[in-house]
């Protein structure tokens, strides 16, 4: 299989992953666990994975955080007509990439105010795509900051009425945590939360609890 048939099939099998984390009707730890060992399986063993290749052998899983049904959110989207363009960084080299802020989702963690901007990627066929930094990025989790939404690369965890899902539980790192050769797009200022949270992947080594 040609490289290109390989990412193809790689966003195809991810697109999956998180169609059937959508349909699972389990409790909430049931379905994490089933998504985990599933992106588990996927990362040590599918040729695009972005763990390289000369380390997959020894690769035994990514880390988790344990279950916290807090921290299983939704939220109204709130329209933004400024339409604004924030400035996204990347964590490599590469022109910028552009996105659209088309509004926001606001939720409470521990009793306080959250809120983060809702963006869209003015490229490829567009998609929506939430990336946040909190306190735990650059200790347990990376500095850079983690997913929550890229549904143009098939991470999309859904939406009810007007509402999106903001499950933290499936905060994921960008690839470049895995490998420097890959260039990603992270968290503007304005996604950055005064909280931790402890939920989703973290990084190796870091205290789990």
């Amino acid at each position: 299989m040609t490289e290109h048939l390989e990412l193809a099939d790689w966003r195809r099998t991810v697109a999956s992953r998180y169609a059937a984390l959508r349909a699972d009707g389990r409790a909430g730890d049931a379905r994490a666990e089933a998504f985990r060992s599933a992106k588990d399986r996927l990362f040590a063993e599918h040729p695009s994975s972005p763990i390289p290749a000369v380390a997959r052998s020894s690769f035994s899983g990514l880390a988790y955080w344990p279950y916290r049904a807090d921290l299983a959110l939704r939220a109204r989207l709130e329209p933004d007509p400024a339409v604004a363009s924030p400035d996204v960084p990347r964590s490599g080299e590469g022109g910028q990439i552009r996105f659209t802020r088309f509004g926001w989702v606001s939720f409470e963690v521990g009793g306080q105010a959250c809120r983060l901007s809702v963006l869209w990627l003015e490229e490829y066929s567009g998609g929506i795509f939430i990336p946040f930094r909190d306190a735990t990025s650059g200790s347990t989790t990376y500095g850079g900051g983690r997913y929550l939404w890229d549904s143009a690369k098939g991470a999309d965890l859904g939406t009810e009425g007007d509402e999106l899902i903001l499950d933290f539980n499936f905060a994921y790192h960008p690839s470049c945590v895995y490998d420097p050769r890959w260039s990603c797009p992270l968290a503007p200022p304005e996604n950055r939360l005064a909280v931790a949270i402890e939920a989703g992947e973290r990084l190796n080594g870091s205290d789990g609890h």
